[in-house]
């Protein structure tokens, strides 16, 4: 199915449409502050076995996942005051932080060394989606692994629409994903450079 959301006023039922279809397990590509995402609720393992496989990703590589705000991501992974501060300062915005995973966290999001990715994306669509869904979303890049993700949504459907149960499409994306920062042990580790920039750790 194909959706276009106001990526500004997202419509409340086309919302509840996604939202639905992802508590009986589907699977969506939804647009982000940097790239098209692909995604699951965190919670059903069915779907998270199915992303891994359209991204022919292998599966000791864990996907990130997305936050509605600071106080969910607590919930999700240790939060020192140092890092809560970095965050609080730039998101919403194009940036994966990497904090110790908490108990709560599926085996399939975390990291042999219990680690996570969070993201808040400064996205609309994004937001309203895991605001109703009550829990965080998987994200990771509309694509197979290896492969660069389209901007266009319509060329994302062409490529991947038979294989997920929903594509929204919210406008042209950037083609260029997050920004990856570690700040484990309260120490900022740039480990990809992407949208976000790092000119600020300087300061930090």
């Amino acid at each position: 199915m194909y959706l276009s959301i106001n990526p500004e006023n997202p419509q409340p039922r086309l919302i509840s449409q996604v939202v639905d279809c992802l508590k009986q397990g589907g699977v969506i590509i939804y647009p982000t502050d940097t790239t098209y995402g692909i995604g699951c609720d965190i919670f059903n393992r069915k779907a998270v076995k199915k992303i891994f496989q359209i991204k022919q990703r292998d599966s000791r590589k864990p996907f990130s996942f997305i936050c509605k705000d600071l106080a969910e991501i607590s919930n999700y992974a240790q939060v020192s005051n140092f890092a809560f501060k970095i965050m609080k300062r730039h998101l919403p915005g194009p940036y994966t932080f990497v904090l110790e995973a908490t108990k709560i966290v599926p085996d399939s999001l975390s990291t042999r060394q219990k680690t996570v990715g969070v993201r808040i994306p400064d996205n609309h669509i994004c937001h309203a989606i895991v605001q109703e869904l009550g829990h965080p979303l998987v994200t990771t890049s509309a694509n197979i692994s290896g492969e660069k993700t389209p901007a266009d949504p319509y060329e994302i459907n062409q490529h991947m629409g038979r294989v997920v149960d929903i594509i929204i499409d919210g406008g042209i994306s950037m083609d260029e994903a997050s920004t990856v920062i570690s700040l484990l042990d309260d120490k900022i580790d740039v480990l990809r450079q992407g949208c976000g920039d790092t000119l600020w750790i300087e300061q930090a």
